[in-house]
């Protein structure tokens, strides 16, 4: 992607991309697995600036990804989550952090935790304390 993010007439096929690789991932794996892409896009996403319709569709997918089981690049959502967090979007992730799905509590609470602390990267290392209850030490 080159240029403003709201121009760029290939927005809403990353955007469907990402959404088919989130809402169907054993079917995007077995067609257009492409971690690369898929990576990609959820950067150019974070770091463009986006209009209100595109936010929403970001908001979403962080929802939905949160709520499943953990796939390749996941993590890079928290890019998404950051750059389009909203009180919509902590009220989604608060819900998922109270569901029935370990997943779901696991990965909301830590997208959770690091929008509250922005001044932390996103990495494993900084995962691996969260999820051992040791994140306190980090900041």
């Amino acid at each position: 992607m080159s240029g403003d993010l709201a121009t760029w007439p290939g927005l809403p096929y990353a955007l469907l991309f990402l959404e088919w690789e989130a809402r169907f991932p054993q079917e995007w794996t077995r067609h257009a697995k492409s971690w690369g892409t898929k990576q990609s896009l959820i950067r150019d996403m974070a770091r463009s600036h986006q209009d209100e319709a595109v936010k929403a569709k970001l908001t979403d997918l962080v929802e939905i990804v949160v709520r499943r089981a953990y796939r390749c690049k996941d993590r890079e959502y928290v890019r998404v989550a950051r750059a389009v967090d909203s009180a919509d979007l902590r009220g989604r992730l608060d819900r998922a952090v109270d569901s029935d799905s370990p997943w779901a509590r696991y990965q909301a609470g830590y997208v959770l935790w690091l929008l509250d602390h922005p001044e932390l990267p996103n990495t494993r290392h900084v995962w691996r304390a969260w999820v051992a209850g040791q994140a306190a030490a980090l900041i």
